[in-house]
């Protein structure tokens, strides 16, 4: 059984280190000795900063990988048109099992990414700057950092400066969560989705961006975008950091040029000389078999080529002797684990679709496995964040990759291997927390409701989507997709406005009493006949 990842796994680089300079001299750069290791930097006009960043190609390191120019320039276009100063935000929340790069960063060269995000800040006018994190480790390093160089969050400072930390939760490193939580909401996506360039933290054009971003930003600032551009592919200039994990012999994090053969990467690891599939880009990324193994460069580009992904740079493989299906299920159950609890097509799709794999490993044959396809394509483009989109992605990506595995499941009695447990998840699990509502106990307790549609007098008017999402979708028909569903804690009186604002009075709630203490409920039960329809006026 594979055991989480340390905070600070080990780090190596492959060639010249950029982002890692230093690393061999002390564990943690402070001031002093970042300024020896990197020397001194230069600001840089706004249209400088854009086009340095334009002409390194750099792209946004937490995943998504937007052009970084792209959005510093739309960040200053949307402050100087509203004539408010912007917001700089670092996202350095990494809460996924199986990243550690970020980590890694804040909590050995946090200087480094300063200097980005101040560079940015300068450029832009800024006079707010806001480093998200999730880990003690990363909050302390980046802390220090900040009362290293004298940045304070004080209301006299020319530019505030603080560390906003978070819940390790996978729906915090949204950018949405993150700026969300800056404003004093919890660390959940909003139910709309807002451009932060234009309307960030407290309504202002903000800059966010990974860690890792600001970092190769200050990198390039100071050695400038030819010599930046003589390390790794032309295309695709300078270093990536990856964390390598799974089944590997030493797990790590690794700082490489682009362009240097996966296979190779994998090696210094000590992963096995023929792995069965490597996962690329992390929990949200895809799967790559063997023989694509030995085809692939680390780039972005060469990655999406063949099937795979960058992603956030987590790149796990696993071995011949384990089920990769069984590896994938105990991904999935963490996935659905994750949802913030307040979109249906995440709070309910992930959990079925976990429900859809452990049943085709069960002998579920080939309707487990259409029924798995198909919530997967349910729940696609249809959540608050990009969270339900890279579960699917990842599923999709399981049933692709291992055709073989696939088929001896659905059509015979297994492939016979055992689950080991490679891929790293948090000890011990871990519940979902921070679900909307207020008291939290109460709220994120095992649901005691359950609504259902009368389908002799559902009518398909919808309100019961608008007003539920997180139990009711509508089908292609217009009409909803459950015939009975349990209700979340914290849904609990939305569930009761929708039962009462249907128009057809097709909805009703009744108690699940099964183990509970029925003395506690706080909802009416509601009985079919007069009852119902007296609570439906």
């Amino acid at each position: 059984m594979n055991e989480a990842l340390p905070d600070v796994p080990e780090v190596r680089v492959v060639g010249l280190p950029q982002l890692t300079s230093g690393f061999d001299l002390v564990e943690r750069l402070d001031l002093p000795m970042h300024l020896k290791v990197h020397g001194p930097l230069e600001p840089l006009g706004g249209e400088q900063l854009a086009k340095l960043a334009e002409n390194i190609n750099l792209k946004g390191r937490g995943g998504a990988g937007f052009p970084f120019h792209k959005k510093l320039r739309s960040v200053a276009e949307a402050a100087i048109k509203r004539g408010v100063r912007p917001v700089v935000v670092v996202n350095g929340s990494e809460d996924e099992p199986a990243c550690r790069k970020d980590t890694v960063m804040i909590n050995r060269a946090p200087h480094l990414i300063l200097d980005g995000a101040l560079l940015c800040a300068e450029a832009l006018g800024a006079r707010t700057l806001v480093v998200g994190v999730t880990r003690e480790s990363t909050q302390r390093s980046m802390e220090a950092a900040l009362a290293e160089r004298g940045l304070s969050n004080s209301r006299r400072s020319a530019l505030r400066a603080f560390v906003q930390r978070n819940p390790v939760r996978m729906v915090t490193g949204a950018a949405a969560s993150l700026i969300r939580s800056i404003d004093g909401g919890p660390a959940i996506p909003p139910g709309r989705k807002v451009s932060a360039s234009q309307n960030g933290v407290g309504g202002a054009p903000t800059l966010l961006s990974n860690a890792e971003t600001f970092a190769q930003l200050a990198i390039a600032a100071r050695i400038g975008p030819e010599r930046y551009g003589n390390t790794g592919l032309y295309d695709e200039p300078g270093t990536v950091m990856l964390t390598v994990s799974g089944a590997v012999a030493r797990p790590m994090v690794i700082e490489v040029p682009t362009g240097v053969p996966l296979r190779y990467v994998l090696q210094l690891a000590g992963a096995p000389p023929v792995p069965q599939g490597v996962l690329t880009g992390g929990y949200h990324g895809k799967w790559i078999d063997a023989a694509t193994v030995n085809e692939a460069i680390v780039s972005r580009n060469s990655l999406d080529a063949v099937g795979g992904a960058l992603g956030a740079g987590a790149i796990l493989p696993i071995t011949q002797e384990t089920c990769p299906l069984g590896e994938s299920l105990r991904v999935a159950q963490w996935l659905a684990e994750e949802s913030a609890g307040q979109c249906g097509p995440c709070y309910l799709g992930l959990p079925a679709a976990a429900r859809g794999m452990e049943d085709i490993l069960n002998g579920g044959g080939p309707a487990a496995l259409e029924a798995l396809k198909q919530v997967a394509k349910n729940v696609k483009r249809r959540g608050a964040c990009s969270h339900p989109d890279g579960s699917a992605m990842f599923l999709e990506s399981t049933i692709k990759a291992f055709t073989d595995d696939l088929a001896a499941h659905v059509l015979g009695n297994g492939c016979g291997r055992p689950v080991e447990g490679v891929l790293p998840l948090f000890e011990g699990g871990r519940a979902p927390t921070g679900i909307p509502g207020g008291a939290e106990e109460e709220e994120n307790g095992p649901a005691r409701q359950k609504i259902y549609v009368d389908w002799t007098l559902c009518r398909g008017h919808g309100l019961c989507a608008d007003i539920l999402p997180e139990v009711f979708q509508l089908g292609a028909d217009g009409f909803p997709t459950v015939a009975q569903a349990m209700v979340p804690r914290y849904a609990e009186a939305k569930a009761l406005r929708a039962v009462r604002r249907c128009p057809a009075l097709a909805l009703r709630i009744e108690e699940d009493t099964r183990g509970q203490d029925t003395s506690r409920n706080n909802l009416p039960v509601l009985s079919q006949g007069r009852g119902r329809r007296a609570l439906g006026r």
